[in-house]
């Protein structure tokens, strides 16, 4: 399939920077970003208020079938994801439905319900999309995979800080077990594991500010050709 623009897949583990790096990326090159990993914080925060066990995986997938999701763009920062007329941003941010995205995930059912969405809002290209899985299985023919990654360390302090910049205080030792937790989740999950794509550029973030990142990924995309980004 030829896309008028490209499809950028940034994958990596939770605290990698990719929510950051795919934002402003998305800003740099006037794409549009869509955060996949939003989608499923989405039906694991639904599915807790409403008594939905995140083990359930056929009455996760209707759930996720039955949400009516969507990204509307917000004057400063990441877009806003709505379901219906409720605005979920900062709901679903909180550490326990971080746990709660990774355990609704490895259902096939949920992960179904949300590929035909992803590839929705990416058909035509112009976008970045982040999550865990785009490059091997949502987009496995993007034009741009990368594969953010990490020290578990530094992943944590970078949540620990994102966390206390929204007001939402954390110990940096839960939250490191949270992340490590998280990690054995998604890669040992049989549906879709976290895993970089073998024709995936790794990048690790460790010592690299958001700024340098950005700069690689931006320098990365244009070299896919003269008309690659728009």
């Amino acid at each position: 399939m030829t896309r008028p623009r490209p499809v950028i897949a940034i994958d990596g583990p939770a605290g990698a920077g990719k929510s950051t790096v795919a934002m402003r990326l998305a800003q740099r090159l006037g794409f549009v970003l869509v955060d996949t990993g939003a989608l499923y914080r989405a039906v694991a925060l639904v599915a807790l208020e409403r008594g939905v066990s995140w083990d359930d995986g056929v009455a996760l997938g209707a759930l996720g079938e039955s949400l009516d999701l969507r990204f509307e763009a917000a004057a400063d920062g990441p877009p806003r994801l709505f379901s219906g007329a409720r605005d979920l941003s900062d709901a679903i941010r909180t550490p326990e439905i971080s746990i709660g995205a990774s355990q609704v995930s490895r259902h096939p059912a949920v992960r179904s319900a949300l590929f035909a969405l992803q590839r929705q809002l990416g058909r035509d290209g112009g976008v970045v999309l982040e999550g865990r899985d785009i490059g091997t299985v949502v987009f496995p023919d993007a034009e741009t995979k990368v594969f953010l990654t990490a020290g578990a360390e530094a992943r944590a302090r970078r949540r620990v800080d994102d966390l206390a910049s929204r007001g939402i205080q954390a110990d940096l030792g839960q939250t490191l077990a949270d992340i490590e937790a998280r990690d054995a989740l998604d890669s040992g999950r049989s549906v879709a594991p976290l895993r970089a794509a073998p024709d995936a550029i790794v990048l690790d973030t460790t010592e690299l500010g958001i700024d340098a990142v950005v700069e690689r990924l931006a320098a990365l995309a244009g070299e896919k050709g003269p008309g690659s980004l728009g």
